[in-house]
């Protein structure tokens, strides 16, 4: 059967790294998680009761932009968060920050556009855009930068991709930063589209949503990262005014909706900030323990983590294959770390990304145990 070209994405490596760690698990070996972004908290309690009630009651379609209430919610989480005061008719819920993306770059461009992303960055950017017949145009970013683009970078380009925190750095757009880059994308014609899905993961830097400094963004967040729920696949955008109908249809015929269980519990999650501020001390102990021991062991080029709960290292010093690195830690050591070919094709080969979404314990032994297998590698 003939296969289209524009189905030729690359892999999702860490996603190649979670089955070779799967399979030495399966042959009876303990493995430490430290390459996917995953929380190892549940969700919020009062979210698992809400969908547990919910399931005594039919769950079928939702309109298609998500519940009222949910939109609701959130835009008040906007007002809790950023102080602003959005119209919950702007905000669309979406089968996780995946199928925001999708929406997002099937109302923005077309088949042939250019749209540019800070390199490293989240790998899947590049897949959906190239599996939508539309090009990515990397920027290459610098450490001086904290591996966020600057505005006299961008090229000419339909859009613009920002990450704040980012993935994998970890780190985070001031407010004027964010001005300063949307109002060059302005200038240059280009459509921004702002991912913020680990707002809320912050240790000191604090956060701001594009929002603040202009309503002509595309916002994407989810309720994977803060509130533990990855596997509920359920995310929203926030568009501007003129945009919500044709986001609508598309997501009418692309999803029908959401599911109607993840949305039943994500709106009992928003009353659940106190837990995740919890989990957030866990991450902030991980984070704390991997920049004390990981420059002991020899990662001593590592971007500020700001947010999130990663760490990326630059380890040109120590090989020029990560790809072939990680898969020798994993073998070595029993963890599994990602390589940086993930995030940026052309200087991955030299960095690794660390994460610290596990349990305290699971870190804290994960990194005696690279620190045993760099002391004898």
């Amino acid at each position: 059967m003939k296969q289209s070209r524009r189905g030729q994405v690359d892999p999702f490596i860490v996603m190649d790294v979670m089955e070779a760690a799967r399979k030495a698990e399966a042959a009876g070996r303990r493995v430490i998680h430290m390459e996917v972004g995953q929380p190892s908290t549940p969700a919020p309690l009062a979210a698992r009761q809400a969908l547990a009630a919910g399931l005594d009651h039919p769950l079928g379609y939702t309109v298609a932009l998500g519940l009222p209430a949910l939109r609701q919610g959130i835009a008040a989480l906007y007002r809790r968060w950023y102080g602003l005061d959005l119209d919950p008719a702007r905000v669309i819920v979406t089968s996780g920050s995946s199928g925001a993306f999708i929406l997002a770059f099937s109302a923005l461009f077309d088949a042939g556009d250019r749209v540019a992303l800070g390199e490293p960055g989240y790998p899947s950017y590049r897949q959906i855009l190239r599996a939508m017949s539309i090009q990515p145009v990397g920027i290459p970013t610098r450490a001086e930068d904290r591996y966020q683009p600057r505005p006299q970078d961008l090229p000419q380009a339909q859009g613009l991709i920002l990450a704040s925190p980012g993935n994998p750095s970890g780190t985070v757009l001031r407010r004027d930063e964010l001005a300063a880059l949307t109002a060059r994308a302005a200038e240059l014609g280009m459509s921004v589209i702002s991912d913020e899905i680990y707002h809320g993961l912050d240790y000191g830097a604090g956060f701001h949503t594009a929002l603040e400094v202009t309503d002509d963004v595309f916002v994407i967040n989810s309720f994977s990262k803060y509130f533990s729920m990855t596997g509920w696949r359920v995310g929203w955008m926030v568009v501007p005014p003129d945009m919500i109908r044709t986001v609508e249809r598309l997501a009418q015929n692309m999803f029908i909706c959401p599911p109607h269980a993840s949305q039943v519990a994500a709106l009992a999650a928003l009353d659940c900030i106190p837990e995740a501020e919890a989990n957030l001390t866990v991450y902030a102990e991980n984070r704390r323990l991997m920049l004390e021991r990981l420059p002991q062991m020899g990662f001593t080029r590592i971007a500020p983590p700001e947010g999130a709960f990663y760490i990326y290292a630059d380890v040109s010093d120590l090989t020029g294959d990560s790809l072939a690195f990680a898969a020798e830690i994993l073998e070595g050591a029993g963890v599994a770390v990602t390589p940086g070919l993930d995030f940026d094709p052309h200087r991955g080969a030299g960095t690794l990304r660390f994460s610290y979404a596990g349990s305290t314990a699971d870190i804290a032994e994960g990194l005696d145990r690279l620190a045993a297998f760099m002391a004898v590698r």
